[in-house]
């Protein structure tokens, strides 16, 4: 018997994975967070199947259900929302099942912030403009690591995508202009790949009045960084016929002459600091 805690993806029940949608149907058990997790991703389950909406349990609830099901020789589908491994509160339920013996398995899922970028259609790392990602929150009622303030994680000016931070964005937009400007392109992405999806585009200073006015409270993703709107930038050394790689051997003619360095973007030319004259 093992527990499965599955990524049933951010909203769009087409997007659980093969995988996540095969243990759905074959697991005498499934738990599923029914306040984040569509019905649809559930309606799946085998006719005779126990299906229960964990939104109301505690964690001693939970893992007694699945203490229940281990004793008889049941597989668990425990149905997170979005990716399991992000902001999805498993590992305090690992670790009770850890304590037990009772065996487990993640099978990962379609992030919510992943779907976001999607709805926003933005690639997030873009060639010498942003190459890392920062995955975080702003600090409200939980407590965020000393050395995982908001201000530090700024000072990379990197693309920040920020979870369970919309009531937050007044605090947000006061740590991050200083490092990003205040016409920093923000975004926020409500319900990602639901039917009710919103997107508010705006930048650091306007955010927060732009999404107060759409009433827009949770479940949301925010986004920071220039990648959001800019044009500028290098294009992929990838797809250079002057560039070679394993599969592919560098043309002889072409947009960069083979062995010719490729002149920096105007992105990389003006974070270059001018030389002085002697």
């Amino acid at each position: 018997m093992t527990v499965f805690f599955i990524g049933a993806g951010p909203g769009d029940p087409e997007l659980i994975t093969v995988k996540g949608a095969r243990l759905v149907a074959s697991c005498p058990l499934v738990l599923f967070t029914g306040s984040l997790v569509p019905p649809e991703v559930i309606a799946g389950a085998r006719p005779d199947a126990q299906v229960a909406d964990s939104a109301g349990m505690t964690l001693a609830e939970m893992v007694e259900a699945m203490a229940a099901a281990h004793a008889k020789g049941w597989d668990v589908a425990r149905v997170h929302t979005g990716d399991p491994t992000l902001f999805g509160a498993i590992a305090e339920q690992i670790r009770e099942l850890d304590r037990r013996g009772i065996p487990w398995q993640i099978i990962p899922g379609v992030s919510s912030f992943t779907a976001a970028a999607a709805a926003l259609g933005r690639e997030l790392t873009l060639p010498e403009l942003s190459q890392t990602v920062i995955l975080s929150r702003v600090e409200g009622r939980t407590p965020m690591p000393p050395k995982e303030q908001l201000s530090d994680l700024a000072r990379t000016r990197a693309t920040l995508v920020l979870f369970l931070s919309v009531g937050l964005l007044d605090k947000l937009a006061e740590e991050l202009i200083p490092f990003y400007g205040a016409d920093c392109p923000a975004a926020v992405v409500y319900r990602a790949s639901w039917p009710d999806q919103k997107i508010v585009r705006a930048t650091l200073a306007d955010l927060h009045a732009k999404v107060r006015r759409e009433a827009i409270r949770s479940q949301s993703i925010v986004m920071v960084g220039r990648v959001l709107d800019s044009d500028d930038f290098a294009p992929s050394r990838l797809y250079d016929p002057a560039f070679a790689h394993k599969f592919r051997k560098a043309a002889k003619t072409g947009s960069s002459p083979a062995g010719e360095k490729p002149k920096p973007s105007a992105n990389r030319a003006a974070a270059q600091p001018a030389k002085q004259k002697s």
